[in-house]
């Protein structure tokens, strides 16, 4: 695990892209966005010398969880007291490895290092369980219509 770097730009927009469902992925020019703007909590897997996944949060006094504009940081603070986790994605060729878990994980880790009070993330309905598995409570059904798809939103106090 290691924080981002722009050089990782082009091989996480691909991960993205192959890994999320229709809309749902982040453009190339969010990522970008992301790794500029946050890279302390943009941290990525690498195996075998590429990086197979990767995790990015924005961070935020008040987190409105539908708020499209947030997924390219406007209304970030890097002080906020709250996390906002925006992607958890593995390349297809090393899903169920339990690299998720570990970007999860070692996320949980820093953010209790610099003090922040939750971590929150919209999910679909079959990533409930792994969330919750990982200390994640379910909070409500998301109003986000992002991608056209079914939230929900959990969330992990710290």
């Amino acid at each position: 695990m290691r924080q981002v770097e722009a050089r990782d730009l082009d091989r996480c927009y691909r991960i993205e892209t192959e890994s999320y469902e229709g809309d749902e992925a982040a453009t190339r020019d969010k990522i970008r966005i992301r790794i500029e703007t946050f890279p302390q909590a943009f941290l990525v897997a690498e195996m075998d010398g590429e990086v197979a996944g990767f995790i990015n949060a924005g961070a935020a006094d008040v987190v409105e969880m539908e708020d499209e504009a947030f997924k390219e940081l406007v209304g970030h603070d890097p002080d906020g007291a709250h996390l906002v986790i925006l992607s958890v994605v593995v390349h297809p060729d090393w899903q169920g490895r339990g690299l998720a878990g570990a970007l999860m994980r070692a996320f949980v880790e820093r953010a209790r290092q610099w003090r922040k009070t939750s971590i929150q993330l919209m999910c679909r309905e079959r990533h409930v369980p792994l969330y919750e598995k990982l200390g994640y409570a379910y909070v409500r059904p998301s109003p986000s219509l992002h991608g056209g798809m079914v939230w929900h939103e959990m969330q992990l106090l710290l």
